[in-house]
Order: C-alpha cells, then structure tokens, then sequence
C-alpha cells in the first residue's frame, strides 16, 4: 500500500530497477485522450519485449492515498509510486500527500510547500544534497517548482529541529529528493518510461534509461508536464495553465563495492500562467551540475567518507504579456519584464565514525555562496539587452557533528551540534553594505526507546537558529537604506521544540501519533496593512499533532486515517500567528485482490477562524476566515503483466467548488475582488499505466 523505509542518518543505500509509469487522465477531447493512450500501447509492447528478455520487476499493490509514519522523526518514501490526486507536477504538491503538510496555492502549479504552519527557509528543500533555492522576491519560482518529484527514488522528510546534518535553519524539518546509485551485477541495460494526459489538458511524460555493470554506469532521465488552464466546481476557467520540462543526466564510477564517485549533470525550464499575481512566469531555467565521492570502510573506526560539490543556477522571468494580455493603463501599462537569477554554489564533506560499536558519529562541515541578481525590460527594450545587477550575496559556513548511541537493545540516543556563520552582501547603486552573524548554535538530543515487540516511543528537544532569508532581508518595502533598515535590525529566529510520539505494529494493524511544542524567539512576520509591505520580529508558540494509522480487515481490505493539526500564536501580540493551515482529515479504503484494486480517498478539511488581518508571509497573507469542505477521490488499477499496470481516477468526485485556506488572492486584472481567493479545480479524471522493461 506504501513504501516507508527506516533512513539512515548517512546517505541513501542503493537502489535497485524500478517501475515505469505511464498516466493519462481522460479529457475534453478524443485527441487528448488518444495520444496518451497510443504512448501507453507502446509502453506496454516494450515493457512485455523486456519482460521476456529480463526479471520481472513487482510494482506497488495500490495507489498511494495516504503517507504514514515508520520510523521516530524521519520519513522515507519512494515518490516514483503512483499516487492521489493526480500525479504532482511540484515538489510541494506530492509533499500534501504527507500528513503535516500543506500548500500555499497560487494556482495549477508551483505551489510552496507549509510544514506544521511553517514556510519558506525554515523548511530547506535539497536535491542530490544540493539546497534548492528560487530567485523571485515575491517566491514565484519556489524551490519546489524545480523539483520533479517522479524523477527522483527517494524522498527523506525529518521532522522538526531533529537533525543537523543538512545545512542552517532547519526550524521546520527538512526534505531532501535523492536520485540513488543503481547497481550492476553485470553489464545491462534497463528502462522506463511514462505518459500521462487528463482533464484540463493534463498531459505528463517521464523515460529514464540505465545503462551499466559493476565497474560503471550511465543513466539518463528526462519528463515534461503540461496542463491548460482548470476549471473549478462552479465551471469557472482560471488563468492557471503550466508546462515544465526536465532533463538530467549521471556518469558514475564504482571500481569496488565500497567505492563511489558520480558527476551529475541538469537542466530545465518551463512556464506558467498565475491569476493570483501581476505577472506570469514566462522562464523558469534551472542549470544544475554536482559531483560526489565516497568511500566506505576504510578502517575500523572510520566507515565512510563523502564529499559533494554542487552548482545550481535559477534564472526566471516574469512578465505581462507574454502569456496575458497587459494593461493599457496604469504602471504595468504596455508590458514589463522582470529577469531575476539566483547562483547557489556549495560543498559538503562529511566523515562517519564508529569509535565503539554501539556509537557512531558523523561529523564534518558544508558551505554555499548565493549571489543575486536582476535586471529589466519591455516589448520594446528587451531584458536580454541590459546588464545584470548584483543585489545580494548569502554566504554560510557551518560545522556539524551528529551521534547515534545504542545504549542497549531497547534505547537508542541521537543528538547533534552545528555551528553556522552566516553573512550577507547588500548592493544598492555603487555602494554596499553587510552583515554577518558568528556561531549561531543549532543542536538536539533524542530518546528513542522500545517498549515491546511493535511499539516505540520517542522524544526529542532541539533548538536551531535561522539567519533571514533573501524573501525576508530584501522583499519588505521596510528593506531599503532610508526605510527602517531591516536588513541591518532584522534578528535571526530561534527556535526551541520538543518533539515527541509513538508508533505500533501489529500482525493487521498499525498505529503512530507524533506532536511538537515550540517556542520561537523572534519569529519573522510580514505586515501588509496599508500600501507597503513590512517585516518585524515577533515572539510566538507553537504546537501540534499529526495521528495516523490502518486496519487490514481481510487480505483484500485496509482502512486508512490520518489527522493533522496545527496551531500558533503571536505571544508579542496576543492574537493568532498568520497563514496556519486548518486541522484536515483523510479517510482511506483500498481493495487489492490478485491483478485487481481499488481505492477512495475522503478529504476533509475545517473551517479556519484563527487568523491575523493583512499579516502573513512574503508571499500569502490572512484576509478573513475561510470555510471547511470535504472532498472525495477515486481510483482503480488492473495489473496486465508483472511489469504492466494501467491505473486510472477521479479526483474531486462531486465537483466540489472550494477555495483552501492557504491560498493567494486572485489579481484584479481577471476580475478578483480584493478579497477573493483563487478556487481550486473542479472534477478531475485521469488514466496512468506504470511499464518497465
């Protein structure tokens, strides 16, 4: 039903073949519906040739529907399994699946992923290792929007303050998409490929080709995604259409079972239409190279060591009248062009060590460099004919050292320190400024112990410091030289959390809760009262709860749940901290009988009536209180051979008309009014059909 996995504190372990997939949802037109299924046929020719020439490879029983905890704190998932709703075209939309977390809307794609109420830098995204980071001041390339989630093997969610071995500001948690190292026996050839189309002209492609043996490999992915604009339950069209594209490639050597190294190399690019904003996304360019080293058992105390060094560069474009029509008054009048990039450059190296056999410590230190710059244009005056401007650079340098003790067969310690210096550039004409803040401290400790055959306990205190982000140093209009100077008053957030939780296994059943309860110091806050857009430090607490589990009523029947709640208060103020997701309930009944499941999914969603007037973050703010709703979604798949199997869905069943609470608001250049929020879409059919060969 899902894939979870305990994850180690190092790296990914290998990989083995995995499953192809091909989805189609059904559409407006026989046209949409044929070129997929026409794709699917040959898949499934191909897969069937490579199923007499190879293995058999098992795909996944069921489509996932809900993600439940298996390991204290820390989440593994295999994000290539098919899922519902329709397979995500971001990284924040698979994320949702998770209970915890939510989205901050903005349309048919490129949402920003919300953590327990928590966003942007508090919540790092990497990718191979790498943090992922957008360029837009106002967050319309989120970092999600470059992530591919069915491109990558492995997904790792840690929640809370609860680890530092993945670079600065990890108040939240922190996510990480791994793409694994396959392995050789002998030489081989393996492939996958995958189509999807479905209502609202969504239409997706993936392929992904290995090529290797035990000394060396090759592999090659690429996918593309695309989808017009929706239409939500009262039939209404948003301005929302996307389509994306990736392409990566690696090159690894592996003279010996305990010798790695890998060059990595990416690109993509896409657009997208928002109704929520000003402008579109016309250029969404990610340029991605990496390379990585390790090398296990070297002696009996020292049992690995990796070094990485990645370069990831987000150059975007946003504008008025590529994809809309501008303005014919006012100051977007006629057409404008905003081109902005954001380089990140860093390097990580890390040793593991076993100085007794019940501890192992990984220590080392990682580092990155991010320069910003912009420039702008017209119809008339191209953006590619002006120079770039340099207006920011972030640097951090930081020392990490985190241990595992097994103090007995029934408890295990982890605990973790990390040092981090963090220091920015501000360019403004011929003049700069800095700031730096030395040995900001981060660290935990946490007692895992297990009471019986099945059950866990777990609780952890961690503390972590966050140094202000690009969004929040140089978006606020308090931001500039003469306008309250917060680049040089803005104090670092600190944030101190307990975490704590159960799980059990039984023979048919399984069951988890895990809770928080923080406090931060100097909580970053944006203020949108009046015309501008200001930020301040505030103190605030924080607290919640995410519930969880299934019953196997006979080999064929499982019911799932899980319960998700979150809540936060602005203690300086005495009134509700902004933008915090409603408590959301899922409700799940899966069937698997022989090449035959089925599956349904119940989302339901409560009113949210705890908010803060015009405050939020860079991107989203609270306006009014929104209403509950509750949606239903359907799916089927039928198992053609060991390496086929054609799925298919409903999402939003009865065409429910909704708008989530975290959600912008719709620009006045579509007819929003000030206060309204986009809807989300209506129903929804797609078909998928998973192949490998």
């Amino acid at each position: 039903m899902y894939f979870l996995t305990a994850a180690q504190p190092c790296a990914p372990t290998a990989r083995t073949a995995r499953t192809l997939t091909v989805a189609a949802p059904c559409t407006r037109t026989s046209l949409l519906v044929l070129r997929p299924v026409a794709l699917a046929c040959l898949a499934l020719w191909g897969a069937q040739v490579g199923a007499q020439q190879g293995e058999p490879v098992v795909q996944p029983e069921v489509v996932v529907t809900a993600v439940h905890d298996q390991s204290p704190i820390q989440l593994v998932i295999d994000p290539k399994q098919p899922r519902q709703p329709i397979p995500a075209s971001d990284a924040a939309d698979y994320l949702k699946s998770i209970p915890g977390f939510s989205a901050l809307r903005s349309g048919g794609s490129n949402s920003d992923p919300v953590f327990r109420g928590q966003f942007g830098s508090r919540l790092p995204l990497l990718t191979n290792g790498a943090h992922v980071l957008g360029a837009c001041g106002g967050r319309m390339d989120s970092p999600s929007s470059y992530i591919s989630p069915e491109t990558f093997d492995s997904l790792t969610l840690v929640k809370g303050p609860q680890t530092v071995l993945w670079g600065p500001g990890t108040s939240a948690g922190v996510v990480r998409f791994d793409r694994l190292p396959p392995e050789f026996e002998q030489p081989a050839a393996r492939g996958t490929a995958s189509v999807m189309a479905g209502s609202h002209g969504r239409n997706d492609q993936r392929a992904e080709l290995e090529v290797g043996n035990p000394q060396m490999y090759a592999r090659i992915s690429a996918n593309r995604s695309h989808s017009d604009n929706y239409e939500d339950g009262a039939g209404q069209r948003v301005h929302s259409a996307y389509e994306k594209w990736n392409a990566d490639v690696a090159l690894g050597w592996t003279p010996d079972a305990d010798t790695l190294a890998e060059l990595t190399v990416g690109a993509g690019d896409g657009w997208a239409k928002y109704a929520t904003r000003a402008m579109d996304g016309s250029m969404f360019r990610r340029d991605s190279v990496g390379l990585r080293v390790e090398k296990r058992h070297l002696t009996p105390w020292l049992s690995k060591v990796e070094a990485q060094l990645y370069h990831h560069s987000a150059d975007h474009l946003m504008d008025n009248y590529t994809l809309r029509t501008p303005p014919s008054s006012g100051m977007m009048a006629g057409g404008k062009a905003s081109n902005v990039r954001r380089i990140t450059n860093g390097g990580r190296l890390a040793l593991t060590l076993q100085p007794l056999q019940a501890l192992e410590v990984v220590t080392g230190v990682d580092s990155y460099v991010s320069p910003h710059d912009k420039r702008a244009g017209t119809p008339s005056m191209s953006y590619q004919l002006q120079p770039r401007v340099r207006d920011a650079k972030f640097s951090n340098w930081g020392w990490f050292a985190e241990s595992t003790w097994k103090a007995s067969a029934s408890t295990r310690w982890v605990s973790g320190l990390r040092l981090d210096q963090a220091q920015v550039r501000r360019y403004t004409g011929n003049m700069s400024d800095s700031r730096s803040d030395r040995m900001m401290p981060s660290g935990f400790v946490r007692w895992e112990q297990t009471l019986a055959q099945g059950t866990t306990v777990y609780a952890g205190l961690g503390h972590v410091q966050r140094f202000p982000d690009y969004w929040e140093l140089f978006s606020p209009s308090n931001g500039g030289l003469n306008q309250g100077n917060a680049f040089q008053l803005l104090k670092p957030e600190k944030t101190t959390q307990l975490d704590f939780g159960a799980q059990w296994k039984g023979e048919r059943a399984q069951a988890w809760a895990s809770a928080y309860v923080g406090q931060v110091q100097d909580y970053i806050l944006f203020n949108y009262a009046g015309s501008s857009k200001n930020v301040r430090n505030v103190d605030a607490r924080t607290a919640g709860v995410e519930l969880g589990g299934h019953y196997r009523f006979t080999p064929a029947w499982t019911a799932q749940a899980t319960l998700a709640a979150s809540w936060q208060n602005n203690t300086t103020d005495h009134r509700p901290l902004p933008q915090t997701p409603p408590p959301e309930l899922k409700l799940g009944l899966d069937y698997a009988q022989s090449a035959w499941t089925a599956g349904a999914l119940w989302r339901l969603v409560a009113p949210q009536h705890r908010y803060s007037r015009d405050e939020g973050n860079v991107v989203g703010r609270d306006l009014k209180p929104t209403a509950g709703f509750g949606t239903l979604a359907l799916n089927a798949s039928y198992r053609v051979s060991p390496t086929v199997k054609l799925l298919a869905g409903i999402d939003n069943v009865f065409d429910k008309y909704y708008v989530e609470h975290l959600n912008l608001l719709g620009n006045a250049g579509f007819g929003y009014p000030g206060d309204q929020r986009i809807t989300e879409p209506g129903r929804m059919f797609w078909v998928r059909a998973d192949v490998q060969f």
